[in-house]
């Protein structure tokens, strides 16, 4: 028996989702139109030319780009070994929680609440409870915004007033940043926890301490201090399966704020991508046999896909692309991996936010057969962890790979 290695390459989506049109995403797809644009020279800062990703591609990711949408057929290799499918979000909401839960077998059941264009977001009854509660001034945004935009434009008066700001997406979500010194951050952190009692029975999924620093001359820049209040995930789901069983589940990256930290070992966050891949290889010597390694490479979607940036998301990519050999050769013959994402955000599609599109999976290991598993629902990916685990059966699913495989 071996471990479990479940990575999420946040927003790597590979388009052909259904219901895109539902979400007004008819046409986005992350991984496809990203190779298009590298083509077109369109992704020449700081790297050129076509997409570089030979270890991906021979896990599948093609493959399963082509299975998803038959015009992008051409890019797929001929033959192959890999062993991937395609996976299909039947969740009402393309955000991250939502993605992250369905894929280990509990789809939300919770229409989140999104909050429309236009100004304010947030009303006055509601600001007025915030404000009495957190014995705050006031605010300042409570707008649609970028994140480092808002906090470069409002950072100043921010300082100058003692309000914090508020600012919300096309997620379920309010983030609030506030300056790490002048503000401080437990006491971003308490307005942050008031906030969310307020909104999650609301149903908005997630409330984001922001904190920041710098100042007005050199400028603000976030910080690593960043705290997810998410509402619970469902329960039942393979995080809680795992631990009950008596093995851990160790979280990589974000995991344990999408989790809410039930039944998840947060080993590492706030790191950079780069750092946490290297984390995961340390992790892969101290979890044990029946323990799920469970990891989210953020920046993908954080930094390059919301913010539209091309030849980031190319170049992020790429870099990942190079250190997979790594993990891949520290592998033994009775482990699982399984790279798979939460939903897309098309660095080359309209707007910032995510976009609606299946999701690659791509398998390596013990009771793996080769060739494509198909189109699948993303319930199946958990299911697929839990039968390698040998975990009772959810209730959501169905494990792509049978017992009798490799028993």
């Amino acid at each position: 028996m071996g471990k479990g290695i479940l990575l999420v390459l946040d927003s790597v989506g590979v388009g052909g989702a259904p219901d895109a049109q539902k979400f007004n995403d008819l046409g986005a797809n992350t991984l496809g139109n990203l190779i298009r644009a590298c083509e077109a020279g369109e992704a020449n800062v700081d790297r050129s030319g076509k997409l570089e990703i030979p270890n991906l591609s021979s896990l599948g990711i093609y493959q399963a780009l082509a299975l998803s949408e038959k015009k992008f057929e051409a890019i797929a290799p001929t033959q192959s070994e890999a062993s991937y499918a395609v996976a299909t979000s039947n969740s009402s909401g393309k955000d991250t929680p939502s993605g992250h839960w369905e894929l280990t077998g509990a789809p939300a059941a919770t229409k989140w609440h999104y909050f429309k264009l236009g100004k304010p977001v947030l009303c006055g009854t509601e600001l007025s409870r915030i404000c009495t509660l957190a014995k705050i001034p006031g605010i300042l945004g409570n707008c649609h915004a970028s994140g480092t935009e808002i906090i470069a434009t409002l950072g100043s008066k921010h300082i100058e007033t003692g309000k914090p700001i508020f600012y919300t997406s096309n997620d379920s979500v309010i983030q609030i940043a506030a300056h790490e010194d002048f503000f401080g951050l437990e006491k971003l952190m308490h307005l942050s926890e008031i906030t969310a009692g307020i909104f999650h029975p609301r149903g908005v999924c997630r409330i984001i301490a922001r904190p920041f620093a710098g100042d007005n001359k050199f400028g603000f820049f976030r910080t690593d201090a960043r705290k997810d209040f998410a509402v619970p995930p469902p329960e039942g789901n393979l995080c809680d399966r795992v631990v009950s069983k008596g093995s851990r589940c160790w979280g990589i990256g974000k995991i344990g704020d999408i989790f809410d930290n039930r039944s998840v070992e947060t080993f590492s966050s706030g790191l950079s991508d780069e750092k946490l891949f290297f984390k995961l290889l340390e992790l892969l010597a101290v979890a044990e046999d029946n323990d799920l390694i469970f990891a989210n490479f953020v920046e993908f979607d954080s930094m390059y896909g919301h913010r539209r940036d091309i030849s980031g998301y190319a170049r992020a990519l790429e870099k990942f692309d190079k250190n997979l050999p790594k993990l891949l050769e520290r592998l033994s013959n009775e482990d699982l991996l399984i790279i798979t994402a939460d939903h897309g955000n098309d660095p080359t599609f309209r707007g910032t936010d995510h976009t609606r599109e299946r999701v690659p999976v791509l398998l390596r290991g013990k009771g793996v057969v080769r060739g494509s598993y198909g189109i699948v629902d993303f319930c199946d990916v958990g299911e697929t962890m839990a039968e390698f685990l040998r975990l009772s059966q959810g209730g959501h699913g169905s494990s792509l790979i049978k017992y009798a495989n490799y028993k």
